[in-house]
């Protein structure tokens, strides 16, 4: 049978000063910074996605973020290849829009577009014309900026799950499906859990001789995952798998700046991780220099990124769990999954 480590050993880090109540989320942010999802219960997280009090919220969280980060919350780190341009453009107080370019044709699609001011910034100072926007799910601070760019561009195209109510959407995308803007492929993968319809877009970097890029949303950010909001562990876990199973030399560019609170968490279920040691090491020094940690890589990310380690006996052994006698080792791995993840809502970033 499963044993599970007594609440108050070195690998449980709790809220500090207690936890918080049963069905609310704390998604870490640093002290200053705040996150347009703060903490949330069920009833604010519904109102949120699904109502006008949401749209107000983030344009309310724009607000305040153009005037406290005029030039972004980190300094953009464009990252080129012959053919191709990547430009991360920070935005809000900790999340990431992305320009990829068609350097060839000056074509270009947008993931996730915050705020339409500091894409639409971006795309005027490359000289491109936006021909796509490729959004991975319906929450405001990634498709807030939509409709004032479909309004700038009048042919360019919005692509998503019509299982998520995305602003603007204009082609539905189906699981697997690829769409081609210039020389430039993505491809849509379904990755359901933080909502019920979010997807990721992959890069094809066959023929810009580069690995591929994954644009991951909320899904994974480096050292983390997102919340499912909309599914269970076993449906998150899946949908980790998905990202998983691309190649180890592929580029994940996260949806947010997470990286140093996500790393500081994990550096507490596995104290003796070496590659997680020097990798928190390496975003500290990024993060007082306001630099971009992403991209990270997929081969990178299973060194360390806890959520994705569930089948590894080390990170089960930190949590206490071992695998019940007749136990499926996916039905196993969720059950990890569900425990990082309700110590990760507990932990507190300091």
């Amino acid at each position: 049978q499963s044993r599970h480590r007594a609440a108050g050993q070195r690998a449980g880090p709790q809220a500090g000063g207690g936890g918080l109540p049963e069905g609310v989320e704390y998604i870490p942010t640093r002290k200053r910074g705040k996150n347009p999802m703060k903490p949330v219960g069920v009833a604010w997280y519904s109102l949120y996605a699904r109502t006008r009090l949401g749209y107000l919220f983030y344009q309310r969280q724009v607000k305040k973020a153009r005037e406290r980060y005029p030039h972004g919350h980190s300094v953009p780190q464009p990252c080129c290849f012959p053919g191709v341009k990547i430009l991360p453009i920070p935005v809000l107080s900790n999340n990431y829009s992305y320009l990829v370019i068609d350097t060839g044709s000056s074509r270009a699609a947008v993931v996730d577009p915050s705020d339409p001011l500091a894409v639409q910034a971006a795309i005027e100072e490359e000289g491109v014309m936006l021909e796509a926007i490729f959004c991975t799910h319906k929450h405001w601070d990634h498709s807030g900026g939509n409709a004032a760019l479909c309004q700038k561009h009048s042919s360019c195209k919005v692509y998503g799950s019509a299982l998520d109510a995305i602003p603007q959407l204009t082609n539905p995308l189906t699981d697997r499906e690829k769409v081609s803007v210039g020389c430039l492929t993505f491809e849509a993968l379904a990755t359901p859990g933080h909502t019920v319809g979010h997807m990721v877009y992959v890069l094809d970097g066959g023929p810009f001789g580069s690995p591929p890029c994954l644009f991951s949303g909320d899904l994974l950010f480096l050292a983390g995952c997102g919340r499912p909001f909309e599914g269970s562990p076993e449906t998150m876990l899946a949908s980790l798998d998905v990202a998983m199973g691309l190649g180890e030399d592929t580029l994940l560019w996260p949806g947010h700046e997470y990286a140093l609170e996500c790393l500081t968490f994990a550096s507490l279920l596995e104290l003796d991780n070496s590659a997680l040691e020097q990798k928190l090491q390496w975003a500290v020094q990024q993060r007082q220099e306001k630099r971009s940690t992403c991209p990270s890589t997929m081969g990178e990310e299973q060194t360390y990124n806890p959520f994705l380690r569930t089948h590894r006996p080390e990170l089960q052994e930190a949590l206490g769990l071992w695998q019940d006698w007749g136990e499926h080792p996916d039905a196993f791995r969720a059950r990890v999954l569900k425990e990082v993840r309700r110590r990760k809502d507990l932990y507190q970033a300091t």
